[in-house]
């Protein structure tokens, strides 16, 4: 049987903008839709014969479609049906475990982590979105552990040099005279089933948006090594998957827009900051030693930041991060009160502008509220504090 039969079904169903039927023909081995490869004339005369279509020398032909199915068993295209069967049991056996192999610190909802490792598992792209500090990349990273993938880690919105940086440079010494050396990056797209972890894409220069073009293309897959004609390629190992992180919105002033045919090339899948709760615990777990009620207030305080950005009339413009929290933990097991922490941590992130009207104040006020110094004077008012882990 010749290497590149190919066999289609031929069936009716939906058109492309799924309002109505049309005769489409279908690759038996992939369930691919190849209707455009096929005439339209041949494609109705074996519609009506209630034919399927086989073509192996270049030229379609009718068969029936019992004989198609004695073709596949003894061709090539068995071997690619029963393994794209094979995979998608593994996917779907790995899935339905892998909410146990999440690691405990990690606090991802159950079916964000399941479409992140589905993406990796099928070496999709995908985009992590969410406010700074919110733990995209270590979610990123754990999913590469749990799926025990390797890991290369590039920052692209910290790179000068994102030629060099994704692709390599040209070097000249005396004994080896010009020699171009390439990037890791090159190395770790030619390893299969990497991750590659590109972090703060929407921080990158647009060099490297351009680069990344035919990289994430899942019809391309390459990257080339030189701009002239006929330089050489690299192709994307099979099953490297690209996780990208991204903090897209007004607030974050280092950010460029985001090329749309860029982030088309992606799934996205939001992280969004932990409630209260979910902070709290997990500085508990970071720092046993921490006091429980000390990791409850600091956790409110940095939710009440985050539900004051949310109004209709904030007060503040930068919401506390989980990165932030965790490392005034670290104070608070070193010796640090509530209030220092405060101090050296938390103000310095807000503007004095304005006197009493002023961020600044505002968020002292707050602070004042989880600080149990002995006082019990309410600057804010009872009503004013919001149950973080309830809302609404």
């Amino acid at each position: 049987m010749n290497q590149n039969t190919i066999i289609a079904e031929i069936k009716m169903a939906a058109g492309t903008k799924g309002s109505s039927l049309s005769k489409r023909a279908f690759n038996a081995a992939t369930g691919e839709d190849i209707t455009k490869s096929i005439t339209f004339m041949t494609l109705s005369k074996a519609l009506d014969a209630g034919m399927w279509l086989e073509n192996s020398t270049g030229k379609w032909r009718q068969i029936d479609p019992k004989d198609a199915a004695s073709i596949a068993k003894s061709s090539p295209v068995a071997e690619v049906v029963e393994a794209a069967k094979t995979e998608a049991n593994n996917i779907m056996s790995f899935l339905s475990t892998c909410i146990e192999k999440r690691p405990q610190s990690l606090y991802c909802e159950d079916l964000t982590w399941k479409f992140i490792c589905r993406s990796v598992m099928r070496g999709r792209n995908i985009l992590l979105t969410g406010p700074t500090g919110c733990g995209k990349s270590q979610t990123a990273i754990a999913a590469a552990e749990a799926l025990d993938r390797p890991l290369f880690y590039v920052n692209l919105g910290a790179t000068q040099d994102p030629r060099g940086t994704l692709i390599g440079n040209t070097h000249f010494s005396k004994d080896a005279g010009t020699y171009f050396n390439e990037s890791a990056f090159v190395k770790a797209i030619q390893t299969p089933n990497t991750l590659v972890l590109l972090d703060e894409v929407s921080r990158a220069h647009p060099e490297a948006h351009n680069i990344l073009m035919t990289v994430l293309d899942p019809g391309q897959r390459y990257l080339r090594l030189d701009e002239a004609v006929g330089a050489p390629t690299v192709k994307v190992a099979e099953g490297v998957s690209f996780v990208g992180t991204a903090n897209i919105g007004t607030e974050y002033t280092a950010t460029r827009i985001m090329d749309r045919a860029l982030l088309d090339r992606f799934v996205i899948a939001e992280i969004p900051f932990l409630t209260a709760k979910e902070e709290s615990s997990l500085m508990m777990q970071l720092y046993p030693t921490l006091d429980r009620t000390i990791a409850d207030n600091l956790a409110e305080i940095t939710a009440q930041t985050r539900l004051e950005l949310k109004s209709d009339n904030a007060r503040i413009q930068t919401p506390i991060s989980t990165r932030s929290a965790v490392e005034m933990a670290g104070l608070l097991v070193d010796g640090f009160t509530l209030t220092e922490c405060a101090e050296v941590a938390i103000y310095p992130l807000y503007s004095q502008d304005g006197g009493l009207q002023s961020e600044r104040t505002f968020v002292k006020q707050l602070v004042q509220k989880y600080v149990n110094d002995g006082t019990a004077d309410n600057l804010m008012g009872a009503d004013t504090i919001v149950d973080s882990n309830n809302p609404f």
